[in-house]
């Protein structure tokens, strides 16, 4: 008998999912479920009989899945694509409510608890911004994430467990990290059902489509820049962190595996110990976790596993578990780069605010903290741990804001030409001749600035009397030419995009070489 408290938080989910469902719908046509636009458009291709890795949908975005993805998806021109949407959007929604009752059985052990806590798990999980994300695009993580969890955590029968993992991992390969985790819980059947599903649905792709499946195996699957800019905010991997603290690229492959190995193998670690022990769903939320952080490519609808750490965390025993747990939930609900980005007076402590995704899922793999190792689980922390965690963090905190970032840092810098004054993004304080003369003030130069959830967009005109724009993103970087471009008869105009501008610096000269306007704490005139 479901009590009337849950009854009501069951509720609110509800009314959760009908705005955000609402919210999505309302956003313009090619921002809504742009990524089920893709898989829309990938599978009429293949029925076409149109190589399926040609495709390129309208939005820029081609088809990234193994070939067996896009047989899985063939349901979807049944109906036409509007209806689709829908039909996704609650598919979304069950599965959002199905992953918090899965994870039921981890958050606590009182069979009377339970339902309640689920019910506010699911909230929380629903607001979170990977589900929200999982909503917006239409993407198909969410089930993924499903999939994997039910079969690691135990609830498929034994004689079937390990098959949802080789499933999901032949729809999209991270979750063949289980595999491994399997064989260090002492589980080798399960990860050879995993393997045998994977082989049997790769095997499929090949006989149903075997050029796509050529294509994929041997080429397409590397081509991570398919996928998009890498560097860009919104992949909160370890692989982008680096590309994003400006890592040479002889260094970053060699640097990235090592790490890779190293936070993997921890969080194995720990999630055999807790497997073993009893408890396969707090395990199977690390090994989650370590997905995310080990993958080249994390988007935010990928980081549902952090979330549910999250909720492990805080409904574990222990103050100080609770509080770390809740500090995740945060970093995962909200975007702390956008948010504090205009306040942070460091360009490390803007560093750590745009990284603290990845940085968070890191700590969770490498301490265990999101599973609250089992045989600590009802001990309650000690008071004198509370001064030496303070002062963990304050020490962290401080050294980033100490850090210089490297001099190559922000890869996601981009300056604009001639061939991109058509798109509004791009060139916004200029926009037609009248407005360029306007925007004209008898400086040298006069810009504007567009902040966006992972980037900044700066766009400006100059007088003739500047020959040369020079933009540095850290101290210490080498200074990148800003193109400046002739958008109207006489009219000059520049536009470019950074991650962050907190310590950027933008320099004009004459033609003579001498420096006539320098900007820099933001792009903010010098006094």
């Amino acid at each position: 008998m479901i009590d009337r408290r849950t009854r009501a938080v069951w509720a609110l989910f509800g009314a959760l999912a009908l705005i955000s469902s609402a919210l999505v719908l309302r956003r313009p046509p090619g921002d809504r479920l742009s990524d089920l636009h893709i898989y829309y458009g990938a599978v009429r291709t293949v029925q076409d009989g149109q190589p399926l890795y040609g495709y390129v949908a309208e939005n820029g975005g081609p088809f990234t899945y193994p070939p067996f993805a896009a047989l899985l998806l063939q349901p979807l021109t049944l109906v036409p694509e509007p209806v689709a949407r829908l039909i996704w959007l609650v598919l979304v929604v069950a599965a959002i409510a199905a992953i918090a009752v899965t994870a039921g059985r981890a958050l606590t052990t009182s069979a009377d608890r339970r339902p309640l806590l689920v019910a506010v798990a699911a909230c929380a999980l629903l607001l979170s911004a990977p589900a929200q994300s999982n909503l917006r695009f239409g993407q198909v993580s969410v089930f993924i994430v499903l999939l994997a969890l039910i079969d690691a955590t135990g609830l498929t029968p034994a004689r079937y467990r390990g098959v949802l993992v080789g499933v999901a991992a032949a729809i999209k390969l991270t979750p063949l990290l289980f595999v491994v985790f399997f064989l260090v819980a002492r589980r080798p059947r399960d990860a050879a059902r995993a393997i045998g599903a994977f082989a049997s649905c790769a095997l499929i792709g090949a006989l149903l489509l075997p050029s796509d499946s050529w294509a994929y195996w041997t080429g397409t699957m590397l081509q991570t820049s398919r996928i998009g800019n890498l560097a860009s905010l919104g992949n909160q991997s370890l692989h982008g962190m680096l590309m994003r603290a400006g890592m040479a690229p002889q260094t970053l492959p060699l640097l990235w595996a090592a790490l890779v190995a190293l936070v993997c193998a921890v969080a194995l670690w720990h999630a055999r110990r807790i497997a073993l022990a009893g408890e396969p769903g707090r395990a199977a939320v690390l090994v989650g976790c370590a997905t995310v952080a080990a993958s080249p490519v994390s988007w935010t609808h990928h980081q549902l596993w952090p979330v549910l750490a999250a909720m492990l965390m805080i409904a574990a025993h222990g103050r100080l578990r609770r509080v770390a747990g809740a500090a995740l939930l945060v970093i995962m609900t909200l975007s702390l780069g956008s948010l504090l980005g205009t306040v942070s007076l460091r360009p490390g402590l803007q560093f750590l605010f745009e990284n603290a995704r990845s940085l968070a899922t890191v700590a969770v793999c490498l301490t265990g903290l999101g599973v609250a190792a089992v045989h600590q689980a009802r001990r309650t922390v000690p008071h004198r741990v509370w001064p030496r965690a303070a002062v963990t963090v304050a020490a962290a905190v401080a050294g980033f804001a100490v850090l210089p970032l490297p001099a190559g840092a922000d890869p996601t810098f981009k300056a604009y030409s001639l061939a991109d004054t058509a798109n509004p993004r791009y060139f916004f304080y200029c926009r037609t001749a009248e407005t360029c003369a306007d925007r004209t003030t008898g400086a040298p130069v006069s810009f504007g600035t567009l902040r966006e959830p992972t980037k900044v967009r700066v766009n400006g005109v100059v007088d003739d009397r500047v020959a040369r724009l020079e933009f540095t993103s850290a101290p210490g970087g080498p200074p990148r030419e800003i193109p400046i471009v002739e958008m109207f008869p006489g009219r000059r105009t520049f536009s470019f995009r950074l991650a962050n501008i907190a310590a950027g610096r933008l320099v004009a000269y004459d033609h003579g070489g001498r420096i006539l306007a320098v900007f820099t704490d933001s792009l903010v005139p010098p006094a």
